[in-house]
């Protein structure tokens, strides 16, 4: 495959790279420490067209690439992951989902302002009790005629207080089991809908985890996507791209830690010399390039399968698991190379490790990607 990047697919890495540099690194510390939602940053980056990237320009979109998308999501990524997610989340699994399967109605009505930053989504799927099983879905839609009642809660939803538009899994049809599951797109503003508290979290601290809340919320029919019962179907769909997006997060978060590292082995002498001139230094390092190296070319091989309207999904689940992995164990190399001062938040690297952890977690566990490829590879 050719990954030779285009005159314009520099342009965008560059761009994003300026902002994250100049808009993102001020104040990222603080954010973290008082797990303060980056607003003027997500709604600059809004501005600049990162909230819908691949989404048609008829919509308010960039009209990009997915690779474009990936190069984009490194950059913001190596500086400030809590912003990230809220740009991966939007991008990935709101406006691609909207675009795709939804209707030209809730194009106009939703998908327009999310994908020109005006607004932005949350996708809800988790539960208590459905995380990796997402087939047990607790949450429940009443079909009522021309509208649905929508009763249950949802875990974990990014942007869950700063968002204004939800993508919603809930059960419909219970005796077909996943084949009755509806996905509802739900306002913030409908009554009964409420926001639970922020979780207080290990990592990607700035962006904005609650719990949702679901009352009595008449949800209009116009507002299903998809036929009777295409909910689960969607929510995998859509799941499966954005496992490149939350890959191509890992791979900046592993590319700041490096280059973080890489500076201050450059820097920091010991024994008389920079301790870049020690070989237990530089098999660090090596290491930490080999492994980033690798994890761009699959970032960007299930990025280019995507794009070539290619099968993606093998690739995709490939992708986040290794790319997951490698930020895990590049940020810790990293705050080794540090020593004592990589224990310390104004060096920046804890934060990376800490935020790199959730990029096992979120979207598929590594164990679930495992499951995909799994079944991908014995078809």
């Amino acid at each position: 495959m050719n990954f030779n990047l285009t005159e314009e697919h520099i342009a965008v890495r560059d761009a994003a790279r300026d902002f994250a540099i100049t808009e993102l690194l001020p104040g990222v510390i603080e954010r973290d420490e008082h797990q303060s939602f980056p607003a003027d940053q997500i709604r600059k980056m809004g501005e600049l067209g990162f909230m819908g990237m691949m989404t048609d320009p008829k919509y308010g979109g960039g009209g990009m690439d997915t690779i474009s998308y990936v190069l984009a999501m490194e950059e913001i990524s190596k500086i400030d992951a809590s912003a990230s997610v809220v740009m991966s989340v939007n991008n990935s699994l709101v406006c691609w989902g909207l675009e795709k399967y939804g209707t030209e109605e809730q194009k106009e009505k939703y998908l327009k302002p999310l994908a020109s930053g005006q607004i932005h989504g949350g996708f809800c799927l988790s539960e208590p009790e459905a995380g990796s099983d997402a087939t047990s879905q607790r949450t429940t839609a009443e079909d009522k005629g021309d509208f649905y009642l929508l009763n249950g809660t949802k875990n974990w939803i990014t942007n869950g207080k700063s968002g204004s538009v939800f993508l919603v899994m809930a059960q419909t049809h219970p005796d077909l089991k996943h084949k009755g599951i509806n996905c509802l797109i739900v306002e913030k503003d409908m009554p009964g809908f409420e926001v639970g508290k922020k979780e207080d979290k290990l990592g990607i601290r700035g962006s904005d985890t609650h719990s949702l809340m679901f009352t009595d919320v008449k949800v209009p029919k116009a507002n299903r996507i998809g036929e009777d019962g295409f909910g689960f179907k969607f929510a995998m769909n859509v799941l499966n791209g954005g496992r490149i997006g939350i890959a191509a997060q890992a791979l900046g978060i592993a590319s700041g830690a490096y280059e973080l590292a890489l500076k201050y082995a450059g820097e920091r002498k010991s024994f008389g010399k920079p301790i870049s001139n020690h070989q237990a230094i530089q098999f660090k390092l090596a290491d930490m390039a080999t492994n980033i190296e690798a994890a761009r070319l699959m970032v960007l091989q299930a990025a280019l399968l995507k794009d070539q309207k290619k099968e993606f999904v093998k690739a995709a689940a490939m992708a986040k698991l290794f790319a997951s992995k490698v930020a895990m164990d590049t940020t810790i190399e990293a705050v080794q190379v540090h020593g004592g001062f990589g224990y310390v938040k104004e060096y920046h690297v804890e934060r990376l490790m800490r935020d790199a952890k959730i990029t096992q977690i979120y979207e598929g566990t590594s164990e679930i990607q495992k499951l995909v490829i799994g079944r991908e590879i014995l078809k």
